[in-house]
């Protein structure tokens, strides 16, 4: 494949000149363009050479004429190779008072950000045409992804410091929403009531990691989230389209396990009787039911495992593109790919980039991102089971880059396995018979506690929890047995 030449890439001389023009007669513009405007988004080399000096003259207090402009390329050896002192002159003839620097300047940079999506696209085939034992096709497809993005984000010339009281306004804002909430939640609500009022819901930017040993429900907590959120955005017209989505990464269960078990909570029938088909018909009915209800949910899987932390963001800057995106939700942080080959960092390097780039990924989309985590052992082997802050220490930056930390915990299932036999040294029926009281009054309860939260203090949430349905719930406090609590 021809590469175009370089005459015929975009470009456009005359803006070039009349930007140049405009700053040697009013040094004051280049304020307004410095912050994104540099001397390789010129086409024309010796306009690029210019700017340069220009700039440099400015920055040093000088001022940034013809005649300062002379001296500087006769002291370099340099005026010949700028088209000498009668192009300076014509340069600064070019500008006008009706010329706008600012209009001119934006141009040019996205005259520069075409050449640029052009060179990118020859890169991209030039490495596609090549086979590398050491590089997949999907590498190849992730890392044009992330060109392409990156080269998107440039194209955001007008990013910088904001206004102090356009940021009193955002925060305004803010208030506000939380104010005129029912529930007086500033974000998304989880649909949990007592999480809501403790974490003030589901705020944008925000990196939440729900973090637990195996077995105490952070798979089952997030789904439930997950649907409650997309239940909501379903149905409430006060949410912008742009927000309504929530995205799943589910690098350990399959999309089809995970669409069980938000039909299994919603239903009401085991995924157990599900999956062996142990269900009658009007079980059947109600699934098929709930089925169709749930089709329309903006709820999206993507099961594909050992995704990388750019694949992932990649496939949510996509997804928020075409449809819309209002939450993010990962399963399980530890299954995320590194993105260092042949082992030149160990985990915990690795684990910190991850953790760094999620949360860049939820300020960068402006959407909350739940991260599940795993803990250590070392939970196990204390006598206190309740899970703290230093259980993280060994997943790198987890806990420094979360806005917030919340830890599944559930008592009964440390219960369980404490039950007194018969054949104990110590057994006597009494204590069985306490035995069984706890696991009787911690059976449907679960709690979250909030080990960091970076918005407010930390606290424990209680939630009720129905291990059939693997679902959790708010939790009523009054003297009704569990099972009666729907």
């Amino acid at each position: 494949m021809e590469k175009i030449e370089a005459a015929a890439l975009p470009h456009n001389i005359e803006a070039e000149q009349a930007l140049l023009g405009a700053l040697l007669a009013n040094n004051k513009a280049f304020e307004s363009i410095s912050d994104y405007l540099k001397p390789n988004h010129f086409a024309d080399a010796v306009h690029a050479k210019i700017y340069e000096v220009i700039s440099k003259l400015i920055l040093r207090e000088h001022a940034a004429d013809v005649i300062m402009l002379k001296r500087y390329f006769e002291q370099q050896g340099t005026l010949n190779d700028v088209g000498g002192y009668q192009y300076l002159i014509k340069l600064a003839e070019s500008a006008s008072p009706l010329t706008n620097p600012e209009f001119y300047a934006q141009y040019i940079y996205e005259q520069y950000l075409r050449r640029e999506l052009i060179a990118t696209g020859y890169e991209i085939i030039n490495h596609a045409m090549k086979e590398d034992i050491e590089t997949t096709v999907n590498d190849q497809i992730e890392e044009a992804e992330k060109r392409l993005y990156d080269l998107s984000d440039k194209g955001d010339a007008g990013r910088g410091f904001i206004d102090f009281t356009q940021a009193l306004t955002y925060s305004l804002g803010t208030i506000e929403k939380a104010y005129q909430n029912e529930g007086k939640i500033s974000g998304i609500s989880t649909g949990l009531d007592d999480l809501d009022k403790s974490t003030g819901g589901l705020n944008d930017s925000d990196l939440i990691v729900l973090a637990g040993r195996p077995a105490m429900g952070k798979t089952a907590l997030a789904t439930n989230i997950a649907y409650n959120v997309a239940e909501l955005m379903s149905r409430s017209q006060n949410i912008d389209a742009n927000k309504r989505g929530v995205a799943f990464f589910s690098l350990e269960m399959s999309a089809d396990q995970l669409a069980t078990r938000i039909l299994s909570s919603t239903a009401g029938i085991s995924s157990q009787r599900m999956h062996n088909g142990n269900i009658d018909n009007g079980e059947y009915d109600r699934i098929a039911e709930v089925a169709r209800s749930l089709e329309k949910m903006p709820l999206y899987i993507d099961d594909t495992p050992g995704l990388t932390i750019n694949a992932i963001r990649n496939r949510a800057r996509r997804l928020k593109r075409t449809k819309g995106l209002g939450l993010i939700v990962i399963d399980y942080i530890q299954l995320i790919t590194g993105s260092s080959k042949r082992g030149e960092a160990n985990r915990v390097q690795e684990l910190s980039e991850i953790s760094r780039g999620l949360k860049i990924m939820a300020k960068e989309l402006e959407v909350p991102v739940i991260a599940l985590s795993q803990l250590n052992r070392g939970v196990e082997q204390r006598e206190d089971k309740r899970p703290v802050m230093s259980d993280l220490r060994e997943s790198g930056s987890i806990e420094q880059d979360a806005d917030i930390v919340l830890f599944v915990y559930r008592e009964n299932y440390y219960i369980e396995h404490e039950k007194p036999k018969e054949t104990d040294k110590n057994y006597t029926p009494e204590k069985l018979e306490k035995w069984e009281q706890k696991m009787r009054a911690t059976k449907y309860l679960a709690q979250v506690i909030i080990g960091k939260h970076r918005h407010g203090p930390t606290s424990t949430v209680d939630l009720s929890w129905n291990g059939e349905f693997a679902q959790f719930g708010n939790f009523i406090r009054d003297e009704r047995l569990p099972e009666q609590i729907g």
